[in-house]
């Protein structure tokens, strides 16, 4: 699987790398760097009173994010980068220091893809659109296999669902909880 993903890669270094892209594609990535524009985005939905519960949902889902992709399953499959694989490559960006499955800026880009869309705010276009660019970029710069983008953005809206199930749990347990409470008051 690694040398036709190397391929794959090889092919996009050969044959799409141009100069304006050689510039946005780094600046485009950092947006990604540790889900910092994920996380800004969901502070902002919370500060803003009509948005809080979007907020939290997105909150939710990116620690559940944080803590199976970057906590267990990087760890766990333990990929080496493609960079490590072809090291005659020129990289744009500095060398990642963990592993490359799934590739975190994907999973965290599409988790808050998931939460928005299951939460059915149509900011999910938007963040959907900037995700596949996070995601390619990633490509473009030989730092994640294409497996690795792919499933990074399928786990990331698991994980979009799973917090979005999390919180709308949350919220009819709390209702019911003080709707018990209520009915002890009377």
């Amino acid at each position: 699987m690694n040398l036709m993903e190397i391929k794959v890669l090889d092919f996009i270094q050969e044959n799409l790398r141009v100069g304006f892209l050689d510039w946005f594609m780094p600046k485009i990535t950092v947006l990604g760097d540790g889900g910092i524009f994920w996380i800004l985005l969901t502070l902002a939905l919370l500060i803003i009173p009509r948005t809080r519960r979007l907020g939290l949902v997105c909150g939710v889902s990116l620690l559940i994010d944080l803590a199976l992709c970057n906590g267990l399953l990087k760890n766990l499959i333990a990929r080496t980068r493609p960079f490590d694989v072809n090291p005659d490559i020129v990289l744009l960006v500095p060398k990642p220091g963990d592993y490359s499955f799934p590739s975190g800026h994907a999973a965290a880009s599409f988790t808050v893809v998931g939460a928005l869309g299951f939460s059915k705010s149509k900011l999910w276009i938007p963040a959907c659109v900037l995700s596949v660019i996070i995601a390619l970029s990633r490509l473009y710069l030989y730092v994640h296999y294409p497996t690795d983008v792919i499933f990074g953005a399928v786990f990331g809206v698991v994980f979009g669902f799973l917090g979005t199930l999390l919180v709308k749990k949350a919220e009819e347990l709390i209702k019911k909880r003080r709707a018990e409470k209520g009915g002890e008051k009377q």
